[in-house]
């Protein structure tokens, strides 16, 4: 359908000058509010995607919006040259709130990752030796698409078409302490990095067990814990980041998507042991704490209170309760609005279904994933579980 105020064929100019790098859905999203959407010939959808979780509080929240164009009134950007207020602001509130000590901040999920990488390896070399820059990672991880995230992801299908491969990550099975403490012992390592709930994986969480193996053998082996909280961190597990649920203290946690809610921003947070890793000149990003985003990013924080996350692990329950057992679905996986649903029918088969119903899901694996805006309302997901059950069955 063509937009008269452009004079374009959004799809067909897509395909002509974008690069084939999406298999998009048939849908032009044109607007919305809060987890309803609204395509170009005025379809209503109940979103339960998120724009892969980084809409935090849907779109067109008022108070989100109003936070970041105040500070496109005032300056959009300046440099990291110079001290900037919402940037402080936001790397303070992550310390307060985490009990980390510095952060770093970059303009994606990768770039976070990439962040975090680097100053492992500094840490491995430094501290141990040359040879110390190895990095474990699971097996279904994934950590981006840079080459060394690439790399540090493990699952092969990624790295066709890109290889070498950047040496130094070894793969180990998740869940599986024997191999994860074989791998420790038998190579030169510097840190394990892992996702607390393996998103594009699956929609798999770690086991407690687990994750007190990889806690136990780090402070064993001197080595550093990685938690990549890019998909699974802002509040989506119920908590503010995952590893609150674990028990466990990480040494570098890296995080993206949900904390901009819509606007490009990495955060890589430094513990104790890491947070004078990095000195004038070490790394950088140009956008890296651009004040709109930090701004942005500041406003999902306030708003991601005890008694909210109280209520996205009530709306997980109300998910988890009506879908248990429901005809078509074998299973359900994953923590808070962080779900993936294994089914009877094929994954795509129930998503093109569902979007033809009116709502809109994801996939990851052979899953239907379930990433909602953590604003979503019961009626909402009422709605959504209702047509999701019609199309499981």
């Amino acid at each position: 359908m063509k937009n008269t105020d452009a004079n374009i064929n959004v799809k067909e100019a897509d395909s002509l000058y974008i690069a084939h790098t999406y298999k998009r859905f048939p849908v032009e999203i044109v607007s919305g509010k809060g987890a309803m959407l609204k395509d170009d010939e005025g379809k209503e959808y109940v979103d339960m995607g998120a724009g892969v979780a980084v809409n935090t509080f849907g779109v067109c929240d008022e108070e989100w919006i109003s936070a970041v164009t105040e500070q496109l009134g005032k300056c959009q950007h300046t440099s990291n040259l110079f001290y900037s207020e919402p940037c402080v602001r936001l790397a303070k509130t992550l310390c307060e709130r985490t009990g980390m000590k510095k952060v770093f901040f970059s303009n994606s999920g990768a770039e976070a990752n990439e962040c975090a990488i680097k100053a492992a390896r500094e840490y491995g070399v430094t501290k141990k030796g040359p040879e110390y820059f190895n990095i474990i990672t699971l097996e279904n991880s994934f950590h981006g698409r840079s080459l060394a995230t690439l790399s540090a992801t493990g699952q092969p299908a990624y790295h066709t078409h890109f290889g070498p491969m950047t040496p130094g990550f070894i793969h180990t099975p998740a869940n599986d302490c024997a191999a994860l403490e074989k791998n420790v012992s038998e190579n030169k390592v510097c840190a394990i990095m892992f996702e607390l709930v393996q998103g594009e994986g699956g929609v798999k969480a770690l086991t407690k067990e687990f994750v007190a193996k990889i806690a136990e053998l780090a402070e064993k082996y001197d080595i550093l814990m990685i938690d990549d909280e890019v998909q699974c961190g802002n509040g989506r597990t119920g908590k503010l980041y995952a590893y609150m649920h674990f028990g466990i203290k990480p040494d570098i946690i890296s995080t993206a998507k949900g904390i901009g809610a819509g606007l490009p921003i990495g955060a890589t947070m430094f513990g104790e042991k890491t947070a004078d890793i990095y000195q004038p000149g070490m790394h950088g990003a140009t956008f890296g704490g651009n004040p709109v985003c930090a701004a942005g990013a500041n406003n999902v924080l306030a708003r991601l209170t005890d008694e909210f996350l109280e209520d996205v692990t009530k709306k997980s329950e109300y998910i988890v309760k009506e879908l248990t057992g429901a005809k078509g679905i074998k299973s359900i996986a994953g923590m808070g609005l962080m779900l993936g649903l294994e089914t009877d029918k094929e994954n795509t088969e129930i998503v093109s279904a569902a979007r033809e119903k009116g709502v809109l899901l994801l996939t990851a694996k052979n899953k239907v994933r379930l990433i909602p805006p953590l604003c979503i309302t019961f009626e909402e997901l009422e709605k959504a579980i209702k047509v999701i059950k019609e199309v499981c069955a």
